[in-house]
């Protein structure tokens, strides 16, 4: 490993002392740092930076050859260990993004940033918890103590009317999804990298199991869990996606496990896998994956598979290959769960990232998507699978965003069209809330990330029955004005379908502020589950990443 070769250099101090041995030492001090540092880096840093460090252009700056890193290394470390607001330059690039302080203590940011800097074409160096100490008192989180504290959970929200709200369990780990029967049965959560838990609200019981190694032929953190549905059987069901270094363009290995036991306590177990199917990795931070899966009132499975570009970008890195989009990404796809051989049906095109979709009363389906990195509104959008022989009906990615104009070029790589095709145009939503400077917009503000989605019936109060609620994650990227953040909240969407079969909505807000909700769930009639991602319900804290928790909301109303 090219990490080993420069343990000499890198703690060369040891081997001209102590001969031999000591060389060796040295090879294997170096050689745990890194183990350490790489699982901290997947964990931590490669969500934006990419697992190989490229970062994406203009956006999220390359770790990989950095000049910035090589010429600022008391900066990189406070970047960790505090946050970096500030324009810098990497490689010539200009960067102007906001990064929150990771959550990791003085031995753990060296261990990170020493693998770092020996990976990738770096140079090499080797940073000390001793040094990261030095630097990070001269932060505004001066000790990891103080950064903890700035992450700590804050005040519960006020009820809405008609609820009563609640705390139910702080998480070990980031969640993504909740499934159970919907009557009061278990609750199970899924982790982002393969961890199930399963939750006893009546004890307070949390109890972990499923573990990333029980899936098979999946290397533990290599691996991402986004999406989770319990079948009627008792059954788990999660969407996973596996990047894979191929060469020579890497491969997003995609697939759908389903449990295939249980264990003494009746708990579904030992995932296996059920459909598999794989393209290449998209365009470094891009590569959205499958991450939802939801059974329909037809009885037919239903996932949401999600881009892997920004905006149809070939991209420039040489690994990832310059395809754009394929056939089965920004889709949505069927499946008949009870087939031996599943067979994948593309049911709609041209949604970027649905990361959650569900139905209405009369069983319309609707997704609700992130959008660009350009300061495009999110959609929400009416799916009707087509007619057979029909082709699937086309929302617009990466053509046309939201309804802004078919001609208006978000990017100057936008592609054009293909002649004759036609988009359905997504929800517009009237407000008062998730609106842009006050007017109509299709269908919530930038950025503001929407997520988990659950349909209320009439049984709930009146203020939010046969609606929507929609949790938006809330803000990574700042803009378009300065300071600009929405979302850590959750709405309430009231559709209407219009006369020529358009939707519209009258969206109010439901509960605010939240920890970055990602998924809302009923778990019982009168009762809803709110995962919160992480903490902080707002960017304004600067704190970084840890776990959330579960909210439940109640109704009063006896």
């Amino acid at each position: 490993m090219h990490f080993l070769r420069r343990a000499g250099a890198l703690l060369g101090g040891l081997a001209a002392v102590g001969g031999f041995n000591s060389a060796v030492a040295a090879d294997a001090e170096l050689a745990a740092v890194m183990a350490r540092g790489e699982s901290l880096f997947l964990a931590n840093c490669s969500l934006c930076h990419g697992a190989t460090g490229d970062g994406v252009r203009g956006v999220y700056p390359p770790l990989a050859k950095s000049d910035w890193l090589a010429a600022n290394r008391s900066g990189a470390i406070a970047a960790v260990v505090s946050g970096l607001k500030e324009e810098i330059t990497v490689n010539g690039q200009i960067y102007r993004g906001q990064m929150p302080p990771i959550m990791i203590d003085d031995p753990q940011v060296a261990d990170v940033l020493t693998f770092v800097m020996n990976s990738w074409g770096n140079a090499g160096a080797h940073v000390t918890a001793a040094e990261v100490t030095e630097v990070r008192a001269t932060t505004g989180f001066k000790t990891f103590a103080d950064l903890k504290k700035a992450g700590d959970y804050k005040p519960l929200p006020p009820a809405p009317a008609g609820f009563e709200i609640r705390e139910l369990v702080r998480l070990p780990d980031f969640g993504t999804r909740l499934a159970s029967d919907g009557k009061g049965g278990k609750l199970y959560v899924l982790g982002q990298a393969g961890g199930v838990w399963r939750f006893d609200p009546a004890s307070g019981n949390l109890k972990q199991i499923i573990w990333d190694k029980d899936f098979p032929g999946l290397r533990p953190l290599a691996f991402q869990t986004l999406g989770m549905v319990l079948d009627g059987e008792g059954r788990l069901w999660i969407t996973v996606n596996q990047r894979v270094p191929t060469r020579p363009y890497e491969t997003n290995e995609v697939a759908i496990f389903r449990t295939s036991a249980f264990d003494a306590d009746g708990e579904p177990i030992a995932p296996r896998p059920w459909f598999q199917t794989s393209y290449p990795w998209g365009v470094g931070y891009y590569n959205h994956g499958i991450s939802d899966i939801r059974f329909g009132p037809d009885g037919l499975l239903y996932v949401s598979s999600g881009s892997r570009t920004d905006a149809g970008e070939m991209g420039n890195v040489d690994h990832f290959a310059k395809i754009g989009e394929t056939d089965i990404t920004a889709t949505m796809w069927r499946f008949d769960p009870k087939a031996k051989e599943p067979k994948l049906e593309v049911i709609a095109r041209g949604i970027r990232n649905a990361y959650s979709f569900g139905w209405d009363g009369a069983g319309n389906l609707f997704t609700v998507s992130n959008g660009p990195d350009a300061h495009a509104a999110e959609e929400m959008d009416h799916i009707i699978p087509p007619r057979a022989g029909e082709p699937p009906r086309h929302h617009g990615f990466p053509y046309q965003f939201a309804d802004a104009p078919a001609e208006k070029k978000w990017y100057p790589h936008t592609p054009d069209a293909p002649p004759g095709l036609k988009f359905v145009l997504p929800v517009v939503n009237l407000g008062p809330a998730g609106l842009i400077d006050g007017k109509p917009t299709s269908t919530f503000n930038p950025h503001s990330s929407p997520a988990g989605v659950v349909w209320l019936d009439r049984t709930w109060p009146e203020s939010v029955r046969n609606g929507f609620l929609v949790g938006r994650l809330g803000s990574f990227l700042l803009g378009p004005a300065p300071d600009e953040e929405h979302g850590f909240d959750l709405l309430n969407l009231k559709m209407e379908q219009r006369a020529d079969g358009s939707w519209a909505a009258r969206t109010t807000t439901f509960l605010a502020p939240l920890g970055r909700p990602i998924d809302v769930h009923i778990a019982a009639p009168g009762k809803l589950y709110v995962l919160e991602y992480t903490r902080p319900p707002s960017l304004k804290y600067g704190a970084g990443w840890l776990p959330g928790r579960i909210l439940e909301l109640r109704t009063t109303r006896r």
